[in-house]
């Protein structure tokens, strides 16, 4: 059983760590020390959710489903290109980061994002709900269960560490230069992404 769960969690943590758009927004909210523990809980039950799912058997569904791929792909892309668009005009905005500076990102704003760049990402369902869901079916019974529960750990991992490890970095952010280096790469990020979805899209 500890060895399900050990491959589900490096599986997992293989998975969601790199540079992508949710991890890009959770970065800048801890950055900011703006709702971090909401914005990391989200993600995290987000794709504990869909792992769940995936392990599940929905995975099989969604692979004969390429019609709702199709859809999110789309909707993904414009949110993700709209993203990329704000981000850009913040590089030229940029101001030092002050604790009590006011501007802050709503927590219904920041939840919302959260979950679009959750749900609205293509990827996310590939990974999480066809990619670990038929990994799992090599395991059997508890082993299987404990694949998911290693899988959906690493997440919890990974987003509280990301978004509460990156108060050490506020020192750096104190400087605008900073910030407008950050949001020129998240908006070069998210066309990128963007553009990798649409191009797939056609591509098929």
């Amino acid at each position: 059983m500890a060895a399900a769960a050990l491959s589900g969690f490096f599986l997992g943590a293989g998975l969601i760590i790199a540079i992508g758009a949710q991890n890009a927004f959770v970065l800048r909210l801890g950055l900011r020390h703006q709702h971090v523990f909401a914005v990391c809980l989200i993600c995290a039950l987000s794709d504990a959710l869909l792992i769940a799912a995936g392990v599940a058997g929905l995975g099989t569904w969604i692979a004969r489903a390429p019609q709702l791929i199709g859809l999110v792909t789309i909707a993904g892309a414009l949110f993700l290109a709209v993203y990329g668009v704000l981000a850009a005009r913040r590089a030229f905005q940029a101001e030092a980061l002050i604790p009590d500076e006011t501007g802050e990102t709503s927590l219904k704003a920041a939840i919302a994002s959260s979950l679009a760049f959750t749900f609205l990402n293509p990827h996310v369902y590939l990974d999480t709900v066809v990619l670990v869901g038929s990994l799992s079916a090599a395991y059997a019974g508890v082993n299987r269960f404990a694949f998911a529960a290693g899988a959906i750990l690493a997440s919890f991992v990974w987003f509280f560490g990301l978004g509460y490890g990156a108060r050490l970095l506020t020192p750096v952010f104190r400087r605008p230069a900073a910030w407008q280096v950050l949001d020129v790469i998240v908006a070069i990020i998210m066309w990128g992404l963007a553009a990798t979805l649409l191009l797939g899209l056609t591509g098929d």
